[in-house]
């Protein structure tokens, strides 16, 4: 939990680890919450516990607690050796420091820009130093209690503030830069865990996942609203020019460079979510994810205007990749399809416009239904993707030896 696991699947691993113990337990998965009872049959009574904790995906370690967990449901490791393991994990230090996250945060929101949003190459640059102001604010987040809860709304503010005075120059476009910049801290995977809860029939969960993923990107929407009208406060002649100079989704990149800036935010996802860069999981999400995005390119040349069906044929095939590698290759096939499927979610975003779309209307119930229409898009987009990922799991694991407790999505 504390690490970003598939939450639909934390039960039934939980199930398959006490069945393996002999230990007499049930369990109950909320969000960010774990009932676990634990029964004696010979006095017939039982001791409830319930276990809280905060979810950030952490790719590195997550693959090293599922190491210790196979090993310990294999036989290979005993508990105790496992518990050891798992305190070690808890308690070591996170991948990458301060300054090496803003430095990635930097490169990903550089490139999110043109691949995405249309943005020029001083629009990258632009949305790469948002990104590093967004990395600084969420580490100020993680270490207020008070502020954590307006972060994603003084974030948003902040970066639409600064987007919105450098587009008034005429060379930075406001809308790629704004969404770009804001792009990192989109509740894709929040859609994506509720969707997939939701078609697990765990619906409490997946309710709450999803509506707390929806008022989320409005929140952002919102911040970023009021960080454009407070420039145009600060300078009203701003508003006419940055209407006669808006020039968002007026640039496409070619599909030549493409090949090579798939790969290298690939790369720069799975580092973002603390994969250490000397693993050999590493190459291995970069294959998958750049197979995935090339499936979703060509397949929406022949489907036109159904983000679920386009992200749904991506997802099948990085299920395929990855339920393989975890079956033949022995690996982790949730930390391999990671990247991959956060791929798939900015550019069903892209689709609607951008994030930052709902800055340009001038009515407030118009720039309401447009943060709206970002939330349909994802949950759009976050139903194909399940229907792929249930949809390559069943065909890959319907021959052979039955695996109790898949770690996967």
């Amino acid at each position: 939990m504390a690490f970003g696991a598939p939450s639909h699947r934390i039960e039934s691993q939980l199930a398959a680890t006490a069945l393996i113990l002999s230990i007499d337990a049930q369990f109950i998965h909320l969000p960010s919450l774990v009932i676990a009872s634990f029964g004696d049959p010979d006095t017939r009574t039982s001791e409830t516990h319930f276990i809280k904790s905060g979810a950030n995906l952490d790719l590195g370690k997550l693959h090293q607690v599922h190491r210790i967990y196979r090993a310990v449901v294999h036989d290979e490791m005993g508990p105790e050796e496992g518990t050891r393991e798992l305190h070690e994990i808890l308690h070591s230090p996170r991948v990458w420091k301060r300054w090496e996250r803003m430095i990635l945060a930097f490169l990903s929101c550089g490139l999110i820009a043109p691949m995405f949003f249309g943005g020029s190459v001083l629009d990258a640059i632009a949305s790469g130093a948002l990104g590093m102001i967004m990395d600084v604010l969420s580490g100020v987040a993680g270490g207020a209690d008070m502020y954590s809860n307006v972060f994603e709304i003084t974030t948003a503010t902040v970066i639409s503030f600064v987007a919105r005075g450098l587009s008034v120059t005429g060379i930075f476009c406001y809308g790629a830069t704004a969404s770009a910049g804001v792009c990192l801290i989109l509740p894709g995977y929040a859609i994506l865990c509720g969707s997939l809860e939701l078609a697990s029939k765990n619906l409490v969960s997946g309710s709450v996942r999803m509506v707390y993923a929806i008022i989320y990107s409005l929140f952002l929407g919102f911040g970023i609203t009021i960080g454009s009208d407070l420039f145009y406060i600060v300078d009203p002649p701003a508003r006419r020019a940055a209407e006669a100079i808006l020039t968002f989704g007026a640039e496409t990149i070619s599909e030549i460079y493409l090949i090579g800036l798939v790969p290298l935010y690939s790369f720069l996802t799975g580092l973002w979510l603390y994969q250490p860069l000397r693993s050999k999981e590493l190459p291995v999400m970069v294959l998958i994810s750049s197979v995935g995005f090339g499936v979703c390119n060509a397949a929406g040349r022949w489907i036109f205007n159904r983000d679920d069906v386009v992200s749904a044929c991506g997802a099948f095939v990085i299920g395929i990749m990855g339920n393989v590698y975890s079956r033949i290759f022995k690996g982790t096939a949730f930390t391999s399809m990671v990247p991959g499927i956060l791929f798939l979610v900015p550019s069903g975003i892209s689709a609607a416009g951008g994030l930052a779309a709902n800055a340009r209307d001038r009515h407030q119930s118009d720039a309401f239904s447009a943060g709206l229409l970002i939330g349909a898009r994802m949950i759009q987009v976050s139903i194909g993707i399940t229907v792929g990922l249930f949809a390559s799991g069943m065909l890959i694991y319907s021959f052979g030896r039955k695996k109790g407790a898949l770690f996967a999505f």
